[in-house]
């Protein structure tokens, strides 16, 4: 028998291809609920519009900003009528800038969607449920952020040059003096940064700025053609002025632009108060954003995995050790793998300063099964894992035969998650424990725990 064509499944019964939607036209749209992104739903004609922006009740507006067959991407333009969940945005740029979709959600029903969407992926993924759900870990609600990327845009027709953020679904810039999200420390450095960059000589040249606080206050430049001694000089004052290291990022790595610097007692890093440990880093280098809920989070990775003082632990995807260092003052030995040569000697820098002698790191590519490392042929007491959002099928599918009965999954994705522990549970582990951890308030994105116990 012939296939049949699949080209007639959304066809009405006339036989006539819908036409598409075109981007920019206005549709009135009564929004139903709420997507896991923080989106709102609601259905015309047979499709299913995502408006960014409406709220489950609302009557909006809309804009389209794509459509493919029987999906519509949208964005709420005027808010025809509002329900009294909504909220007053506390920043003026809310819905143009693309860094925060949900401030006009108040922050308790933010983190009620977060629940939604780690509760969902894993009973649809896994066909799982903790068997205790953990209270939301959160911090404060705004003036969290202490890193923050500012793009930089040459506008040739206008000779100008356009400073800001990113605008949400499109790559316009809009041009912010104040970014409630970003801690408070950045943010003269965000209201002077355009003046500065536009009395360069080449500001051609220029690709982005990258904003760091922590033990210092630090700021990135990304540039494509040599900077002159004048825009040196500018760049210089500016960052003594503000009391921040001045890095320069051409060909190859970023680079301080003081010789010395690294070598001097003013790296810049970050502490973890509770265990009396600074970890340093270099910009480009991969850190939580959120200082408050990282030590909350760590503090909470240590009391679900409950080391114990002769134990060996394993410590996967371990970065510049913001856990490993944590877990070694507790355990007899902490191994601790990370895939990026450059973060393992970092992480092995750290340990040093710390004065940390029973942690030991290796490079491997954690995305590939183990093989035969010599690192994995000894058990271990317990696993820690904090994988990217491609989660760690390869490594977890290999769990079981490192001997280790407690696990605990740190997670920036529900999905892949959920279908790691699906994984979990058929080598015989449960899920005890999950929560969602609240790293990026006013942002839909879900960052999330799971503990895993053997028996």
């Amino acid at each position: 028998m012939a296939k049949r064509s699949s080209g007639l499944r959304f066809q009405p019964s006339g036989g006539e291809r819908k036409a598409q939607v075109p981007v920019g036209k206005k549709q009135k749209l009564g929004i139903e609920r709420l997507a896991n992104d923080g989106r709102g739903i609601a259905f015309v004609e047979g499709r299913t519009w995502f408006v960014a922006g409406g709220l489950p009740g609302e009557e909006v507006e809309a804009r389209v900003l794509a459509a493919r067959s029987q999906v519509v991407e949208a964005r709420a333009e005027r808010i025809l009528q509002a329900v009294e969940l909504r909220r007053q945005p506390p920043c003026a740029h809310a819905g143009r800038c693309g860094g925060c979709t949900l401030q006009h959600l108040p922050h308790a029903e933010q983190l009620a969607l977060k629940q939604r969407s780690l509760s969902e992926q894993l009973q649809r993924v896994a066909g799982l449920e903790p068997e205790q759900w953990a209270a939301p870990l959160v911090g404060p609600e705004f003036a969290y952020r202490r890193r923050a990327r500012i793009a930089v845009r040459w506008d040739v027709k206008a000779r100008q040059l356009e400073v800001g953020f990113r605008a949400a679904a499109s790559q316009d810039i809009v041009a912010i003096a104040d970014c409630p999200v970003l801690v408070q420390p950045l943010q003269p450095l965000l209201r002077a940064l355009p003046l500065l960059l536009r009395s360069l000589d080449k500001p051609q040249a220029l690709g982005h700025v990258e904003l760091f606080h922590g033990t210092q206050a630090a700021l990135l430049l990304r540039h494509t053609a040599p900077l002159g001694e004048a825009d040196l000089a500018r760049l210089r004052s500016f960052c003594a002025e503000h009391q921040a290291q001045l890095w320069l990022h051409g060909a190859g790595e970023p680079a301080a632009d003081q010789p010395g610097l690294e070598r001097s007692g003013q790296r810049l890093g970050y502490r973890l108060e509770p265990w009396n440990l600074e970890l340093q880093y270099r910009p480009g280098d991969f850190v939580q954003v959120n200082g408050p809920v990282n030590q909350a989070m760590v503090e909470q990775a240590l009391d679900w995995l409950a080391p114990q003082t002769g134990e060996r632990l394993l410590d996967l995807f371990c970065g510049l050790g913001n856990f490993a260092l944590p877990l070694a003052q507790q355990v007899a030995e902490v191994v601790a793998v990370e895939g990026v040569q450059a973060m393992v000697e970092r992480a092995r820098e750290n340990a040093a300063v710390n004065g940390l002698g029973n942690l030991h790191f290796f490079q491997a590519d954690l995305s590939k099964p183990l093989g035969t490392a010599g690192w994995a042929k000894q058990p271990f007491d317990a696993v820690l894992l904090d994988p990217p959002r491609d989660g760690a099928f390869e490594v977890v599918k290999q769990i079981g035969a490192l001997g280790a009965r407690r696990l605990v999954y740190v997670s920036c994705n529900p999905a892949t998650l959920a279908r790691d522990a699906a994984e979990l549970v058929r080598q015989g582990y449960r899920l005890k424990r999950a929560g969602i951890l609240d790293m990026f308030p006013q942002t839909a994105h879900v960052e999330a725990m799971a503990l895993f116990e053997v028996g």
